[in-house]
């Protein structure tokens, strides 16, 4: 077993009140007392009351990683039935209203909201988070550059929000919209070198403007409390496949980008430019959108950035094992995202003639079956 190149995997999920479909408003202190004591004491409350974030161990091997997963969803899942609660996994919740949600009751999240006030109250998202292992802090800030242009790949591929306060957005990843509200979000700038990065961040900390890095919630950013690189650019994907394909594409890109160092060195201003704008047409668009190619100024579409982007780590995927999580990684654009299944859920329940609110608790119902591997019948 190859065990250069350790990953773990941390996902957020809502807690919704069973009856109601809606996120929920009690039971929740008793669920986590309920999961220190039977679970792990690793199961963390977010920024506002009804999130759950669990987390794997490092691992080395994908199928560890799953187990852990399914694992985890299950024993949450079910210790929340037993408080009239269910999890789900998606990037922003079908029927909530931001307004009716507070914020979770801890100094550190105190402080927070404080400072980001309504901005913060309105962060009603959840997401998946990937850390790979790259020892060396110089080589972390490199890769943060140079992996810019396959962010907007790995975002298409989760995308799971296409509602947000109860309204149809248009756009099948919302949940970065509302997240950039927050400050020091979205692409971080293209740090000269890690001497560049520490100065951004030890002026911020010497000011009195963040605690520590940790505050700094970019897409992608160094660890630190690990010696990870960690992604953060993706929903909280529904389908347990789905994130292990998406944690397997984004470590087999770490990789290559750690052995091949002249790979993506000429980013520039306008790179980073066009990987935001491509940023964009990944939540406009998910899957069925395209890219934006610097190279030869032309637009491709987001499977054949993606059959590209495979062929590239076609020999870190042999020698870290996970050639099978990378085939998933095609399944999700054959098949479609969680965004792409709500949506047709939601537009078929409309066809019957069933009210907003009824066909988006329909939505709900799939979201919270799924999460735990419980497929709902169409009806």
């Amino acid at each position: 077993m190859n065990g250069e190149f350790k990953f773990g995997i941390e996902e957020e999920y809502f807690l919704n009140d069973v009856l109601k479909r809606d996120i929920a408003r009690s039971g929740i202190k008793e669920f986590f007392s309920s999961c220190r004591d039977e679970i792990s004491h690793d199961i963390q409350p977010e920024m506002l009351e009804p999130q759950v974030e669990v987390a794997t161990t490092p691992c080395v091997d994908f199928d560890e990683a799953r187990a852990q997963l399914t694992g985890l969803r299950s024993a949450v899942g079910t210790l929340a039935r037993d408080h009239n609660l269910s999890i789900m996994a998606s990037g922003t919740h079908p029927l909530a209203v931001w307004a009716r949600v507070r914020p979770t009751e801890a100094p550190r999240y105190g402080k927070v909201m404080h400072d980001l006030q309504m901005v913060g109250s309105r962060t009603v998202v959840c997401g998946m988070h990937v850390h790979v292992e790259v020892p060396d802090l110089a080589l972390r800030v490199d890769i943060m550059n140079r992996i810019q242009p396959y962010l907007p790949l790995l975002l298409a591929l989760s995308t799971s929000s296409p509602f947000w306060q109860a309204h149809r957005t248009g756009l099948l990843g919302y949940r970065l919209a509302a997240y950039r509200e927050l400050p020091r979000t979205g692409l971080p700038d293209l740090f000269q070198d890690v001497k560049d990065y520490q100065r951004y961040i030890d002026t911020l900390v010497e000011a009195r403007a963040i605690e520590d890095s940790s505050y700094v919630w970019w897409v992608i950013r160094p660890s630190l409390k690990h010696p990870t690189l960690e992604l953060r650019v993706a929903d909280s994907c529904t389908r347990v496949d789905d994130t292990l394909a998406i944690a397997a594409l984004y470590r087999c890109l770490v990789r290559r980008l750690s052995l091949d160092l002249s790979l993506n060195t000429n980013q520039t201003g306008a790179s980073r430019a066009i990987n935001d704008e491509n940023g964009w047409r990944a939540q406009r668009y998910g899957i069925h959108g395209s890219f934006v190619d610097e190279a030869s100024r032309s637009a491709k579409p987001v499977g054949q950035i993606l059959n590209e982007t495979l062929d590239l780590v076609a020999q870190d995927a042999k020698v870290l094992g996970c050639e099978r999580e990378l085939d998933l990684a095609r399944w999700i654009v054959a098949r479609g995202t969680s965004a792409d299944q709500q949506l047709s859920f939601y537009t078929e329940a409309l066809g019957r003639g069933l009210s907003n609110r009824d066909a988006l608790a329909g939505v709900v119902d799939w979201l919270s079956a799924e999460t735990m591997g419980e497929p709902v019948a169409r009806h």
